[in-house]
């Protein structure tokens, strides 16, 4: 057991004051506005901002946009938050008839503009603008094969590999440009592709990645999550479905299938931690999700315990939902300083140690002398939950019983989420027993995978249709390796 503790003291010194979670890459969307509904405050680039802003859990370090105004495509994209990246003025300045924007975490190290979404390309007879969220697991030979008939790359971004693709068979028309593209990469992919006159969505043959098509006021809006549909006022219309093109354009929306119908496999942690709770996701409401998983963890593991809280903010659906069924009170116990930027690093050990201090807090009140029931999304390398626990037992507990509403992360992901190596999950070597000791709670239990699913069968009346790599390291897309430790926009 020392050496676990070894190891958890070692990955302090290399971990900014941000909670030790995995991360999910890319946020994307489309608007795309009617011509004959044109009024002057017609400006989709401002749409699409807006959009982006409801997205920016999605990605945090990059933000772009590339707008349309049926002659040309502009873009502009930069370092930091959408609201960074985008002055008013600039907004005005782009307009547009139609957009697409991105937001991106970057897997590793500083983000790079390079890597910054949407890439454009102009070609003889058109441009597009391509944003992509997901990870090809086939990128490293379909660059190779590009490099080797004359295409060069300014990114390590899978995205650029499918705009050169694209471009390799624009010639041939868009729609068959895009089938083409799409039947040759491989792995995850949610897509939004605009030229100078359409918007485009795909969503790769499993439904990895999510996808789903919003009703504008005199127009139609692709989005990752229906939050950023309701961010601007619009109506949700439905999900893109798995192996699904949808063209948008003057003529309205035309939708067909790219290929062979395949297993839907949709990312199980978009329900567990990456979407916004307010997003429904192939039917599911996300909040109703974490709430019956929350259920069945307090089913399952249930403990004698005074109070339930919630991690902020991935934390508390499961912790209001397991507080429901266990009959006991909810309470908010931890309050999170929103004003801490993800990105604040401390340069000692010491200053890091006392970051966690800032940026969260128990409330003596809801936790002096009682015995409590903490849950969480997930556990990934363990800081973050022994930090948690120091602060709660500082304030008072009584006891600490760490609560997981998902079950051990014990393998990496190739399809979009910045998973560590397996080496750092602490899951995927220890114990359960070993991981609570070297977290210092007095009990603590996942979820099971079979719970989870139960969870999702008293939503939607099925307990498959979902990727869960990640816990028992079956894919629904083969996997090359540890495709030398690249996943989406590296």
């Amino acid at each position: 057991m020392e050496t676990i503790e070894l190891n958890l003291e070692h990955q302090d010194v290399f971990l900014e004051s941000e909670e030790s979670k995995l991360k999910e890459k890319c946020g994307i969307l489309g608007i795309y506005l009617n011509k004959k509904d044109r009024t002057d405050s017609f400006n989709a680039a401002k749409m699409a901002y807006y959009g982006l802003y409801a997205l920016q859990h999605r990605g945090q370090e990059c933000a772009g946009i590339s707008v349309s105004n049926g002659e040309k495509i502009e873009s502009h994209k930069g370092l930091g938050l959408v609201a960074d990246v985008f002055s008013a003025q600039k907004l005005e300045e782009m307009g547009g008839q139609i957009a697409v924007g991105h937001v991106l975490y970057s897997t590793s190290g500083e983000a790079q503009i390079e890597n910054a979404q949407p890439f454009v390309t102009h070609f003889k007879l058109g441009g597009i603008a391509v944003a992509h969220n997901g990870a090809l697991t086939n990128y490293e030979q379909l660059k190779e094969v590009l490099e080797e008939t004359g295409s060069t790359f300014t990114s390590s971004s899978d995205t650029e590999v499918i705009n050169k693709l694209i471009g390799k068979s624009y010639k041939k028309g868009l729609e068959r440009a895009l089938t083409d593209t799409i039947q040759m990469i491989k792995g995850s992919f949610a897509l939004a592709v605009m030229t100078e006159s359409s918007l485009i969505g795909a969503r790769d043959p499993n439904g990895i990645r999510p996808l789903c098509l919003g009703k504008l006021e005199g127009g139609w809006m692709l989005a990752s999550e229906s939050c950023a549909i309701d961010s601007v006022g619009g109506t949700f219309v439905r999900d893109i479905q798995p192996g699904e093109i949808v063209i948008i354009n003057e003529d309205g929306v035309l939708s067909f299938e790219f290929g062979e119908r395949t297993a839907k496999r949709t990312c199980i942690f978009e329900y567990v931690y990456f979407a916004r709770p307010d997003s429904v996701m192939d039917g599911i409401s996300v909040q109703d999700a974490r709430l019956k998983m929350g259920a069945v963890l307090a089913r399952e593991s249930g403990v004698p315990a005074d109070v339930v809280i919630g991690v902020p903010d991935s934390g508390l659906g499961a912790a209001m939902g397991y507080a429901a069924e266990a009959g006991i009170p909810y309470a908010m116990g931890i309050v999170k300083n929103k004003y801490i930027g993800r990105t604040f690093i401390a340069p000692t050990q010491a200053e890091r140690e006392k970051l966690v201090f800032v940026k969260l807090n128990a409330m003596q009140s809801d936790v002096k002398g009682k015995r409590v029931v903490i849950i969480d999304d997930s556990i990934v390398r363990g800081t973050t939950c022994r930090r948690l626990i120091q602060i709660l037992r500082r304030a008072g507990a009584k006891e600490v019983h760490f609560r997981v509403s998902s079950p051990p992360v014990k393998f990496p992901c190739y399809f979009g989420i910045d998973t560590p190596s397996r080496a750092d999950l602490i899951s995927a070597e220890h114990s359960t027993d070993e991981v609570c000791k070297a977290i210092g709670a007095d009990s603590l239990a996942f979820i099971s995978l079979d719970g989870m699913f139960v969870a999702m069968k008293e939503l939607n009346g099925k307990t498959y249709g979902y990727c869960k790599g990640c816990f028992d390291g079956e894919y629904p897309v083969p996997v090359p390796g540890e495709m030398n430790g690249r996943s989406c926009c590296s």
